[in-house]
């Protein structure tokens, strides 16, 4: 099954930027749908892909964009909503209930059969946290439109890589604060590369083994909170004391406190998050997988010693040499 121009939705962000790169290097036309064009230097400056400023809200705005495509990539999601309230607030029903249901229409009216949806590992309608309740119900909403759609949906846990808000903004406080209060310690994470999931969504894209399909996208090695605190501490050469607050009302107070920054590394919504284990027992994995070992790229974009052959690195590979 080939494709030839592909929509993203949600491309601008973290893991669009890999999927849209690596799309490109397969010689697919690659649409981005953004709210502000200057902000997507980077992915403008790739061959075959074009941003296109557009309110993908808007339901006809998503017919007009989908016109001419052969497949959707919906990645849009977001971690925080001021607006918390039960079962979730408003910005998550927006982000991942509601903008699923309009593209799905959107595709539906414009004769457009191919979506591939970013869900997240733990989604569920009853799920413990506003975010993961909000994901569960746009994942079955995407699933109810199997049949009428060829739909695949991936349930990655946290994502790493560089320019990631996961690994690096533990680096950021560590590098801050001489004492590290951790809340929620305990919880356990398999943390999935983004090189590793872009790579999925793009090889997914024309298997049709893949159609109607549920993977979960999982690093080889399952971690407590506090390890990945640690290592990172050990990669940026910082040695730190860190205290666990447990998963109580210290680990809240602080999950309140950091809540009210403009741009919250935590929410007590993330922390609630963390009450169910974010790994997979492998019994969904998507066909072939083999995931890239954290140890084996983190050092690349948080070790001092390694950062500067990293960027060389990456120089090289966008040049071609």
């Amino acid at each position: 099954m080939e494709l030839k121009n592909v929509l993203l939705i949600g491309g601008s962000g973290f893991v669009g930027g890999w999927i849209a790169s690596a799309l490109s290097q397969r010689g697919v036309r690659v649409t981005i749908a953004t709210r502000h064009r200057d902000n997507t230097k980077k992915l403008i400056m790739l061959p075959t892909v074009e941003m296109v400023e557009a309110k993908v809200h808007d339901q006809q705005a998503l017919v007009e964009l989908m016109r001419g495509q052969d497949a959707v990539i919906n990645l849009v999601g977001i971690l925080h909503d001021r607006d918390s309230r039960l079962p979730y607030g408003k910005g998550f029903a927006a982000a991942h209930v509601e903008l699923p249901k309009k593209i799905i229409a959107a595709m539906k009216e414009s004769g457009v059969r191919r979506l591939v949806h970013m869900s997240a590992l733990n989604a569920t309608h009853d799920g413990v946290s506003e975010y993961l309740r909000s994901k569960g119900d746009g994942e079955a909403a995407v699933q109810a439109a199997i049949g009428e759609l060829d739909v695949t949906v991936f349930r990655p846990s946290v994502i790493f890589g560089p320019d990631d808000v996961f690994l690096n903004v533990f680096a950021k406080f560590l590098k801050l604060f001489p004492i590290f209060p951790l809340g929620g310690g305990s919880a356990r994470f398999q943390p999935v590369y983004v090189g590793d999931v872009a790579k999925a969504f793009c090889d997914s894209l024309g298997d049709r083994n893949t159609f109607g399909q549920t993977y979960d996208l999982c690093g080889p090695k399952v971690y407590s909170l506090r390890e990945l605190v640690e290592y990172t501490a050990r990669l940026i050469g910082k040695s730190r004391r860190i205290i666990d607050l447990g998963n109580g009302g210290w680990a809240y107070l602080q999950a309140g406190l950091l809540w009210l920054l403009p741009k919250p590394p935590m929410s007590p919504d993330n922390l609630r998050s963390m009450d169910v284990d974010s790994v997979t027992d492998g019994t969904h994995d998507y066909p072939g997988w083999q995931p890239t070992a954290l140890e084996a790229v983190a050092p690349s974009y948080l070790s001092p010693t390694e950062i500067g052959q990293f960027r060389l690195d990456r120089y090289r590979l966008r040049a071609g040499r």
